[in-house]
């Protein structure tokens, strides 16, 4: 292949295209909670349950899609994730009963966010040597600025009285699985697919040839092993629990809170999208600072900005300080999850990383589940939202102490791990 332009980049416009596609409706269908509460008369916190199962759905299903990345490859398990996605937006528009609910949006949809967050995730960090932080900057930006595109589609097929709560569901999904088959056709495994090299790779070192079957499993397996008896692999999943229970009671209850406090629903819908749009930013440039500057300066200060500015939602914020608060929020909140790839590279480097990460969003479902249980509850317990930011507070600061007790990220972790392989199986760093 002689494009000047490596096929690196092709992946990632593909990968974010999906992330784009699989994560931006189920992400703005907290908008719809206040229709939802309104159409069936369920309370928020029997909602909020529905989006907490959501994520302990798809976090318990997260070291699983990463071992189905392992085996089957990446492409085929987007493959799978799409008919997932599909079916599960498709059956949550059928939806008459609570348990329905829980169990279309609930569990369905949430095992192709699974799919679409960590072989994705992973697959993508396999094309770079050099550049991993744009790259991954690109990805996760992605995800922010899907609920910026959403949202706004979903206020609209809500507007037409023949779609309404149900289209915001059905249409979407549709819709949404045309738009991942044709950006699958564009995605490759691995550089060794189409005879390249990773970006930044030395051009004398040979081809690398990804293992596959049971050698990739085996190769997987030690690491696992080998990573689970570093405190680092224990702390990473604690650190997406905290960061993902804190910033996730904003990103169901924003929407509510801004109504309960008078604002109009589209002003509420335009808050959540000013945090959308500032969280789209940081998103991209958090992984290229982690890069340069290291994760966990980049990371601490992000948690941060999402404890300090829950302040201003306590003193009964009126219109432009919610759009304040969507701003320094929204920096705290798309910078500390996207510094994640990074520091996984900084510190296991080319090792195959599939399942590490699936147990590392196993603590960001546990996580956002936290945050939507109790923030449902904290309202209808307490009639207002107070209660709720205050343990949103205290989540994230949480995550903060963690990230301190992190090892230095210039320190590779378990680097001898290969020598633990079986004498049958190539101990060799896959790119």
């Amino acid at each position: 292949m002689t494009s000047r332009i490596h096929y690196a980049w092709v992946v990632v416009f593909s990968a974010a295209i999906m992330r784009l596609s699989a994560s931006s409706f189920r992400t703005a269908s907290s908008i719809l909670i206040p229709r939802i509460v309104e159409t069936f008369g369920w309370s928020y916190g029997m909602v909020g349950y529905g989006f907490a199962i959501q994520w302990i759905a798809s976090g318990l299903f997260g070291p699983t899609a990463g071992w189905i990345g392992d085996r089957l490859g990446f492409r085929r398990a987007l493959l799978v994730g799409t008919v997932i996605f599909v079916a599960g937006m498709v059956l949550t528009s059928t939806m008459r009963t609570l348990l329905e609910f829980y169990f279309y949006f609930g569990i369905i949809v949430s095992l192709s966010m699974a799919i679409f967050q960590v072989p994705l995730t992973v697959g993508v960090s396999v094309w770079f040597k050099k550049h991993l932080g744009i790259g991954m900057g690109i990805l996760q930006s992605s995800q922010g600025l899907g609920p910026v595109v959403a949202a706004p589609i979903v206020l609209y097929i809500l507007s037409f009285e023949q779609f309404g709560l149900r289209g915001a569901f059905w249409l979407p999904g549709i819709g949404g699985g045309i738009v991942l088959l044709l950006a699958i056709m564009l995605y490759r495994n691995h550089p060794s697919d189409v005879n390249l090299r990773p970006l930044g790779a030395d051009p004398d070192e040979p081809i690398d040839v990804p293992s596959t079957g049971n050698d990739a499993k085996i190769r997987s397996t030690v690491f696992l092993k080998r990573a689970q008896k570093t405190n680092a692999f224990w702390n990473l999943i604690g650190i997406h629990y905290w960061g993902c229970a804190g910033h996730s009671i904003i990103v169901v209850w924003l929407a509510s809170i801004a109504e309960h406090n008078g604002l109009s629903a589209v002003q509420a819908a335009a808050v959540f999208i000013v945090m959308s749009v500032s969280s789209t930013l940081t998103r991209f440039g958090s992984p290229i600072l982690s890069d340069l500057l290291g994760s966990k300066l980049i990371m601490g200060l992000c948690f941060l900005l999402q404890v300090l500015p829950i302040v201003i939602l306590l003193l009964g914020p009126n219109l432009w300080m919610f759009y304040l608060f969507a701003v320094l929020f929204g920096i705290g909140f798309g910078g500390e999850m996207s510094s994640f790839p990074i520091i996984n590279r900084q510190y296991y480097k080319g090792a195959p990383v599939a399942r590490t990460y699936g147990w590392q969003m196993m603590g960001a479902g546990t996580g956002m589940a936290s945050g939507a249980m109790i923030g449902g509850f904290l309202r209808d317990l307490t009639g207002d939202f107070d209660a709720t930011l205050i343990v949103s507070m205290a989540f994230s600061l949480m995550g903060v102490i963690s990230i301190m007790l992190l090892p230095s990220t210039k320190k590779e972790q378990v680097a001898d791990w290969e020598t633990y392989l079986p004498e049958t199986t190539s101990a060799r760093n896959p790119s």
